[in-house]
């Protein structure tokens, strides 16, 4: 993301305009990773001016990439005007995204009707075991549960997951300190959505990469704006 904020910064300061279409989608991967973000909040992120980035906000709502939202809390905010809050949309999800989804699908419709049940969970232990295998090494030898969450949000984010930590709002100062995992974009959303045993396989395989016990809260494919996952910080 670091090198998305320089781009972003660069290109608004010289006035470039053939770059303006990479610095709309820096945005878009802003609101993935960071929504509900309001404005304010991506000037200060893309280090642009405030003016730039509304009428990136302009042109994707126009295109149906974000949509405004109310943040949590914000009608307990103080009196005024609230300030808008975006999320992206579907098709913000679906930005750069492939038709591999209709015949992922079609094979794992195949799956279940010609294997049953069986066939479907044993294809959801590979994609387990995929998966750990894939991220484990992003993880190296550290057994923080922080810094492991960390690192694999972002090797999960290099991926296309838009992924962020978050603290969770009440627990930062107290023993039991709960932190979250995001995903602001699911490159299988199209699939998950029909097939939910994608989304358990990858919360089995976070619990093994972490070491310490995950609660699934919400899946892009069941219909929240973001894929999120909760543990204690300092579990052991």
């Amino acid at each position: 993301m670091e090198g998305v904020v320089i781009q972003m910064a660069a290109e608004e300061s010289a006035g470039i305009r053939p770059r303006e279409e990479t610095t709309r989608e820096g945005i878009l991967r802003l609101i993935m990773e960071r929504g509900p973000i309001s404005a304010a909040e991506l000037a200060q992120l893309a280090i642009l001016t405030p003016a730039g980035v509304r009428r990136h906000l302009v042109a994707l709502e126009d295109a149906g990439a974000i949509t405004e939202c109310e943040k949590p809390g914000q009608r307990e905010a103080r009196a005024g005007r609230p300030a808008r809050y975006y999320v992206a949309t579907d098709t913000g999800q679906n930005a750069g995204a492939t038709s591999y989804h209709t015949m992922a699908n079609a094979a794992l419709d195949f799956l279940r009707e010609n294997l049953g049940e069986a066939g479907v969970e044993e294809f959801a232990r590979r994609r387990e075991r995929s998966l750990v295998a894939r991220y484990r090494d992003a993880l190296g030898d550290t057994e923080n549960p922080a810094e492991r969450l960390r690192r694999l949000a972002r090797a999960l984010t290099q991926d296309g997951y838009a992924a962020s930590v978050r603290d969770v709002p009440g627990t930062q100062d107290g023993p039991r300190q709960m932190i979250q995992l995001c995903q602001g974009r699911c490159p299988l959303r199209d699939v998950a959505t029909h097939h939910h045993f994608l989304c358990a396989a990858e919360t089995r395989a976070f619990h093994e990469l972490l070491g310490v016990p995950v609660q699934r809260l919400a899946t892009i494919a069941s219909g929240s704006h973001v894929c999120t996952v909760t543990l204690h910080a300092n579990s052991v």
